[in-house]
């Protein structure tokens, strides 16, 4: 059996994703944090609801919703950047 690595991906990023909401939460930021965490974590959930999807248009549809998602995570991680939250140090 292969791995599917896109799946394994979206969990652990998930993961990660989550534990910078830990983070953000203990400096007490509350807004920008709960975003992040949201749109996050749905990529993954989209991603493995497409696996399930009932038609090859479902399937695009659900990977298609992830993608926005991921571009939308993508924006608060910039913005938390640009405000100074995070740091690439």
């Amino acid at each position: 059996m292969s791995e599917d690595i896109i799946k394994i991906k979206s969990f652990l990023f998930a993961i990660r994703i989550v534990n910078l909401y830990k983070t953000l939460i203990s400096r007490s930021e509350y807004v920008m944090s709960k975003q992040v965490l949201r749109s996050g974590t749905s990529v993954g959930a989209n991603i493995r609801e497409a696996k399930n999807a009932e038609s090859k248009a479902d399937f695009i549809h659900k990977m298609g919703i992830s993608q926005k998602e991921a571009d939308e995570t993508l924006y608060w991680l910039e913005l938390l950047q640009a405000t100074n939250y995070l740091s690439y140090e």
